[in-house]
């Protein structure tokens, strides 16, 4: 979109917002003017904005113009009001409905605090608050879990791993990891509880508001959905979630804490190995959102760098599932820039220097530098630098791991991924699993070098 076509579809949507809030009753739509208008960075599936309207600090969820889905948009304004009503803090609901536009949109009130992980987990402001946050928001989830299913209508509720387990085979892209988790899932599964409640489906740092004082909202409620409230539990002491930190509970504290606040606020916690499983599970299934996200790249339907780096990291939830499962330990690999990694060579003959990796390398340090007018394009541009990272360190390093993945294949007998991972979920390599299991994990780590080195010794 250039620059042009930006602003005039900024003031399109200021004037429609205009427009909307004018005509609601009562207080509500005594606002004034829209000003302020700016999208936010982060998001994947909907578009988020912040403005103003007279005194009234607001946020507008909009559902990207060529994927609306008005029932789903429905169901986030009904959670809000809902879980509202259950003693969870979440943004107060102002608006919602199917055309904004032309798309379905939900308005709420803008509330005060910090969501960006890697802030609330190293700033000294929440230095006092962190200890706290895991206990407290073990309450709050116990708080969420006494809604019944019904008490939002249509929510998804279907079997969680057979679910995720036909996502995953929608891509025609078997992988021998994802396969391996599967595998241990279906073989661990916990009793089946009688309990179903509302789950949030995407609980955890990056997804709360937080102050100094404490957690001020839950947000981002689109993959609500009917399940085992232990899911919720298990999702938010993933390692995704902890953004190198040690502490299991989002980062911020130990699971007794987090499970200590889910009995105080009335829930009943999880044994160790149902959260033990729900942990493994919630890794797979954010392996197969990253893939479904890199998707919305690949096949054209919503160009962005921002899926496309997502593909990238499917390796990263490759390597937790591994850690997750015992298969596989922490390792400090090199990164193969910080040697210098060829930044000055020279171009390829009749062209002239710099070379490509120079050049790659350039490009990069000016997405770093560059001063960017807004929080979305500079997440844009880290985003995009990261991309440049990766491509020169395949560069360096492809042509070596290329041979060497096809040398482990072949003393698997396997042509290529997908034979492996087929012969894994067929039982073919059981009675040669710790040689299938070190054939995936070098290969991981190989993705892992080029993909991100420093994720390889984060700790599990």
């Amino acid at each position: 979109m250039t620059e042009t076509t930006e602003t005039t579809g900024t003031a399109a949507l200021k004037d429609a917002l205009t427009a909307r809030l004018s005509r609601l009753p009562g207080p509500a739509g005594d606002t004034g003017e829209v000003t302020g208008l700016r999208r936010l960075s982060g998001g994947a599936s909907r578009e988020t904005w912040a403005f103003d309207a007279g005194d009234r600090r607001l946020i507008l969820r909009r559902d990207p113009p060529a994927a609306p889905d008005p029932e789903a948009m429905a169901r986030e304004a009904a959670l809000l009001s809902a879980a509202a009503g259950a003693g969870v803090p979440v943004p107060a609901l102002v608006d919602h409905g199917d055309a904004l536009l032309g798309t379905p949109y939900l308005i709420m009130e803008r509330l005060d605090g910090e969501t960006i992980p890697r802030r609330l987990l190293r700033d000294a402001r929440f230095a006092e608050v962190r200890p706290r946050l895991a206990r407290e928001l073990g309450t709050i989830l116990a708080r969420l879990h006494t809604l019944p299913p019904d008490a939002v209508p249509g929510l998804p509720g279907d079997d969680p791993l057979s679910g995720l387990a036909a996502h995953y085979e929608g891509f025609a892209e078997p992988r021998p990891a994802v396969e391996l988790a599967l595998r241990w899932l279906d073989r661990h599964r916990p009793p089946a509880t009688a309990r179903r409640t509302v789950v949030h489906g995407d609980f955890r740092n990056g997804n709360l508001m937080i102050d100094p004082s404490g957690v001020r909202g839950v947000l981002d409620w689109e993959l609500a959905h009917a399940g085992d409230p232990a899911e919720d539990l298990g999702w938010l002491c993933m390692k995704a979630w902890r953004f190198g930190s040690p502490a299991p509970a989002g980062g911020f504290g130990a699971r007794e804490d987090l499970l200590e606040g889910y009995a105080a606020g009335g829930g009943t916690p999880p044994t160790p190995e149902a959260l033990h499983w729900w942990e493994v599970y919630g890794t797979l299934r954010w392996t197969v959102l990253c893939r479904h996200q890199a998707e919305r790249h690949l096949s054209g339907a919503d160009p962005s760098i921002e899926y496309a780096v997502l593909g990238r990291k499917v390796c990263e939830q490759e390597h937790d599932l591994l850690l997750a499962l015992g298969l596989t330990a922490p390792v400090t690999v090199p990164d193969p820039l910080d040697a210098g990694g060829g930044v000055r060579d020279g171009a390829s003959a009749p062209h002239d220097p710099p070379g490509a990796a120079a050049l790659i390398d350039a490009v990069g340090a000016f997405l770093i530098e560059a001063e960017q007018p807004d929080e979305r394009l500079r997440f844009h541009a880290r985003v995009a630098a990261s991309a440049l990272r990766i491509a020169r360190r395949e560069l360096l390093l492809g042509e070596a791991h290329r041979a060497a993945h096809q040398e482990r294949l072949r003393a698997l007998g396997c042509d290529d991924d997908a034979a492996l991972a087929l012969g894994i979920r067929a039982g073919r390599f059981d009675d040669r699993m710790d040689e299938a299991v070190a054939a995936v994990r070098a290969s991981v780590v190989d993705k892992l070098t080029v993909a991100n080195p420093r994720h390889l010794a984060l700790p599990g």
